[in-house]
Parts: C-alpha cells; structure tokens; sequence
C-alpha cells in the first residue's frame, strides 16, 4: 500500500499508541521523539493549544528531515474546561478517574502533516466526547490495576479494558482516541501520493 517512490514518512511522537495505529498500514516509516515544551504559557484555549502543539512537533522533526513527510500529532483530554495531562501515576490516576464519573469528557486529537514536496501544511482536529459511568472507588481501582494507564491522559485506555468505564462514546473516528484520527491521515497519504490505492 505504501509508495516506495514517494519521500520517507517520519512520525514526530514517541507514542507507543500512534506507533501501533500507523503499524496498521505502514510498512516504512520512522519514529522520532520531537523534544518540545509542551506548556501552553501563551495561556491558549484548548483546541488552538492542541493544534499549536501538533505544528510544534512536526516542525521541530523537519528541521533535521526537510526531504520526509512529517506526521505531527498531540492529544488533549478536557474535563469541566479544564486540560488534564498525563496522571503519571496510580494517585494522579484516581484523582482523574474519580473526577469523571458520570461526566463528560472531550478529547481532542490534532495532527499536522508537512509535505517535502509541495511544502505544504495539512492540518486536522478531531473531537471525541466520552461519557463515564457513574462508578465508585472500587472500580476504578480495579480498572487501574488492570490496565496501569499513567501515560494515558484521562487515565484509561480504550484499547485496554477502559470500556468498562464508559456510557457512550462519540467520535467520527474511533482511532482518534487511541491517539491518531487514521482516516483522516489516511486520506491524506492518498491524496498526497504516500499510499497507492489496492
């Protein structure tokens, strides 16, 4: 499916997660981690933050790779208009998963593509509203210690057991919570000449 005659594609995350999405389809690609503040001190909303931090890494891959395509990405979780980052561990954890019961939360997954050859930039956001249970201590205890998703912001992993968490969720890409909205990247490798249609 990939194009061997198009540039190389670089991935500016050090994602685990984004890595196993692009693993999917991808044959060749290489991942390298981007070494950007990721502080928002221009105080910016959360979508515009989201987006700024996308550019950010990819531009900071492209200094050292201007001949690759570069696939930038960052993804916010939001809960009462408030960012959560990363919980780190299993007390930032409880704190997340305890705050959300029975709320709303909206995750918003945006990526930047830079193209070597038109010089061009590509940019999405994609927006999933997840619904929580109402659920106590006990079971996100016991989610945690299932899953361990202290690197995952929101604390939970959809591609673990974190359904069990969740009421509903709505997204028009069910890999944009995993960290990746891959139909939209894939769309665009198409329309790019990255990837040869089957």
């Amino acid at each position: 499916m990939q194009n061997p005659a198009a540039p190389p594609i670089f991935l500016a995350s050090s994602s685990r997660y984004r890595r196993g999405l692009l693993d999917r389809f991808l044959s060749e690609y290489e991942a390298v981690s981007p070494q950007v503040d990721e502080s928002n001190d221009e105080g910016l909303e959360p979508h515009e933050l989201a987006s700024h931090l996308a550019r950010k890494k990819a531009e900071a891959v492209s200094i050292n790779a201007r001949h690759a395509l570069i696939i930038g990405a960052d993804q916010l979780a939001v809960l009462d208009d408030q960012v959560l980052g990363k919980p780190g561990d299993y007390a930032g954890a409880i704190e997340q998963l305890l705050a959300a019961s029975g709320k709303s939360m909206t995750f918003l997954t945006a990526v930047c593509i830079l193209d070597p050859i038109g010089r061009t930039r590509h940019e999405h956001i994609d927006v999933t509203t997840v619904r929580f249970r109402n659920f106590d201590r006990r079971l996100a205890e016991v989610y945690l210690r299932h899953d361990e998703p202290y690197d995952c912001a929101g604390s939970f992993k959809l591609e673990g057991g974190g359904f069990v968490l969740f009421e509903s969720v709505k997204a028009e890409d069910p890999t944009a919570l995993i960290g990746l909205p891959m139909i939209w990247v894939a769309g665009r490798l198409l329309d790019l000449g990255y990837l040869l249609p089957s």
